[in-house]
């Protein structure tokens, strides 16, 4: 009985999706949604025979069975349902355990954990290479390692070391150049003005002002940095 039925059902469905063009609505319904509920009806149906079939005699084993079946279909819904808020609560959940990792939150947020030492450093790519950086609002410029900028692309000796820049280490000089692109998770900037530090004279890749402008915006919360993407 139930094979009938699925064939009715199915070539009822061909026909109405033949007889009605692709602008226009079945019983409300755009033709691809009005083809889905087909199909979902279609496979409710099917394993409404298997379990007719298989359980024919064990009615209250069957009914346990599609107990079992309607609160796993209830939990897969309320996850699709509220997929962003728990991806929201995990994100900030790994951003606490794992100081520096990169996490976006919704509206295209990045949240970066303060490390131990205080300060907070986190993971990006320079032209497509991975690199660290430090975020530092007292720098006026992104500057880079020398390692880092040779990882990029850049030829450190070619460059010309005319900038004066304070570091931990001291004063020294750098090199203006501009990167192509700097990604911090989600967020991308290309055309970068930055400076190569000469070698030895820095150990971390700062995050400087060349960069942070052009966020629309940055702040710092409950030890969180958070950034949000450009203008």
């Amino acid at each position: 009985m139930i094979q009938f039925i699925l064939l009715a059902v199915v070539v009822a469905a061909m026909i109405m999706l033949a007889l009605f063009g692709e602008g226009e609505t079945i019983a409300g319904l755009e033709p691809s949604m009005f083809a889905s509920l087909v199909s979902l009806s279609v496979f409710g149906l099917m394993a409404l025979g298997w379990g007719a079939s298989a359980f024919q005699g064990r009615w209250r084993e069957a009914a346990r069975n599609a107990l079992l079946w309607l609160v796993i279909l209830f939990g897969l819904l309320a996850g699709y349902a509220y997929r962003f808020e728990i991806q929201d609560v995990a994100n900030r959940v790994l951003a606490e355990v794992a100081p520096g990792h990169v996490v976006m939150a919704r509206g295209g947020e990045v949240i970066i954990a303060r490390s131990r030492s205080g300060s907070f450093v986190m993971a990006g790519k320079v032209n497509g290479r991975d690199a660290r950086f430090l975020f530092d609002t007292g720098a006026s410029a992104v500057v880079l390692t020398d390692a880092t900028a040779r990882a990029a692309g850049l030829d450190p000796a070619g460059l010309d070391y005319t900038v004066n820049v304070s570091t931990a280490n001291g004063r020294t000089t750098a090199a203006r150049v501009r990167l192509d692109r700097i990604h911090i998770g989600p967020i991308s900037e290309s055309r970068v003005e930055a400076l190569v530090a000469r070698p030895g004279a820095l150990s971390e890749n700062l995050l400087g002002m060349t960069f942070l402008e052009r966020l629309s915006s940055y702040e710092v919360r409950d030890d969180k940095l958070v950034l949000r993407g450009g203008r």
